[in-house]
């Protein structure tokens, strides 16, 4: 499996004939300097979190122009198909769907979900985590925006995820020694990747108390470069 990471909170999957998209955030994301057309070039599927912008991002462009699948909830996918992205299948948590060539199944985060539009506030349902299986790759566990909770632990029982992309940015997600712990305390991953850093002012400009945290874990912790892909294995 190839990972790109793409600033924020936005990540590109590449397994099998599969091209997933996460959360892709490309236009106005302050971390990501690349092209948005050729970040999204090729997707296949377009998996979101929760409705906020900086998670939604450029979603609405990428299904129209390639026609990707959207897995989300189903409040984000209804108001998806109002600014018309046609291929959507909502989901809820606890759900998982077969998307071919992978599952992804939607477990808990602690945040909110709402779409601002000038003065208009639009409620997306609840935010959530997504773990994406495909045979013969590593589990990803892409954990959202969320803060740590007790029930991490039964997400690592049932789903025992390979790679986490993890928010450790602080003020609106866990902070460095926030996610430090609940990855030590939680799971027992191949490799951690950190995001949802760096990218606006408010919250923390880069991973590195997050790193100095884990040291001494045993565990791997990521750094790629925007835009530039790392390799794993099951």
């Amino acid at each position: 499996m190839r990972v790109v990471w793409f600033g924020h909170s936005a990540f590109r999957l590449e397994f099998g004939d599969s091209t997933v998209l996460i959360d892709p955030f490309f236009t106005g994301n302050p971390g990501f300097h690349g092209d948005p057309a050729s970040a999204g070039e090729g997707a296949t599927h377009i998996l979101l979190t929760h409705g906020h912008g900086d998670h939604i991002g450029d979603t609405v462009e990428i299904a129209r122009r390639t026609g990707a699948t959207v897995v989300a909830n189903y409040e984000v996918c209804l108001w998806l198909q109002t600014k018309g992205v046609e291929a959507i299948d909502p989901m809820n948590m606890g759900g998982t769907l077969d998307q071919g060539g992978f599952t992804v199944t939607m477990v808990r985060a602690d945040h909110t979900s709402t779409m601002i539009e000038g003065d208009v506030f639009t409620p997306l349902g609840a935010p959530s985590g997504l773990i994406v299986k495909a045979p013969g790759e590593p589990v990803v566990y892409h954990m959202g925006d969320t803060d740590v909770f007790g029930d991490m632990a039964l997400v690592q029982e049932m789903h025992r995820p390979d790679i986490l992309m993890v928010p450790v940015g602080d003020r609106f997600t866990m902070g460095a020694a926030g996610a430090a712990f609940a990855v030590k305390r939680f799971f027992t991953p191949k490799a951690v990747i950190p995001c949802h850093f760096g990218s606006f002012p408010i919250i923390a400009p880069n991973a590195d108390a997050f790193v100095a945290a884990m040291e001494g874990s045993g565990v791997q912790v990521v750094l790629p470069h925007v835009g530039t892909g790392v390799t794993f294995t099951a």
